[in-house]
């Protein structure tokens, strides 16, 4: 579940700034699984505007899994390595494709893992400041940040779709890169705190980092089963359960993404 898919005929592939991307042809119909609730919930029982909810949503998270590991790749290119991207069924891999003279040292690897997040929260950023300077209130998920800062404060959309796009990009823009901030291998959290551990010069970085991600990943995994996030619970059992696998087997299986 977790491994890069092997390529097909039917992906979609493209270059972007000289990086190579590729979208298995599996990343659409994940994402629309992804949001289908949500959509359902906005569009009030009618189906056009359930479709037309479900390709807003498709398109914010491919342009945004696209932002989050642009923000990686570019951080490679910064530190002299080269690399791809892959959107898949889970998410988004960048892909280092250079080793040899060029492997990178802990303390770069712990910026490109925080890269991507960064690069996320930019986005959010800068579609806030573009709302708010159009004199629009900005649908900020996190009410006490947003009461603070006054983001509610504007007019309203005239349109509901564009209410659901602006929506859409800053939940999952501010929400998912936080969710990948928990420190659990693979997600880039995990990655933190492992290399920050190397560059500290922790000799038993690895096994520390994949003790953590078994006892967080598996308190976040019990958190979605008992809140009513299945998807959650799901993807964080796995991601435990992957962790424990890599203890148990004196390695790890994300080892070959640093």
């Amino acid at each position: 579940m977790l491994a890069e898919p092997q390529s097909t005929a039917a992906d979609l592939q493209f270059d972007l700034l000289g990086i190579r991307i590729r979208v298995s042809a599996w990343f659409w119909l994940a994402a629309g699984l992804l949001g289908w609730s949500v959509c359902q919930s906005f569009s009030l029982g009618d189906q056009r505007t359930l479709l037309q909810m479900l390709a807003i949503w498709i398109g914010v998270v491919f342009v945004s899994l696209l932002v989050h590991e642009m923000g990686h790749a570019l951080a490679y290119r910064r530190f002299g390595q080269s690399a791809e991207i892959v959107l898949y069924h889970f998410g988004g891999l960048a892909i280092p494709t250079t080793w040899g003279r060029r492997h990178l040292k802990p303390a770069q690897r712990l910026l490109v893992a925080a890269a991507g997040p960064l690069a996320q929260f930019s986005f959010a950023a800068l579609v806030v400041v573009m709302l708010k300077v159009a004199g629009y209130a900005a649908p900020f998920p996190i009410p006490a940040i947003s009461s603070a800062l006054g983001l509610y404060v504007g007019r309203d959309f005239s349109s509901p779709l564009a209410y659901a796009l602006f929506d859409f990009v800053l939940y999952v823009n501010v929400f998912w890169p936080l969710l990948n901030l928990i420190p659990v291998p693979p997600l880039d959290g995990g990655q933190i705190v492992r290399e920050g551990l190397l560059a500290a010069g922790v000799s038993d970085a690895h096994r520390i980092a994949g003790i953590l991600g078994v006892v967080v990943g598996g308190a976040v995994a019990w958190w979605g089963y008992t809140r009513g996030q299945p998807f959650l619970g799901i993807m964080f059992a796995m991601l435990a359960a992957s962790c424990f696998r890599g203890l148990s087997a004196g390695d790890v299986p994300w080892k070959r993404w640093n």
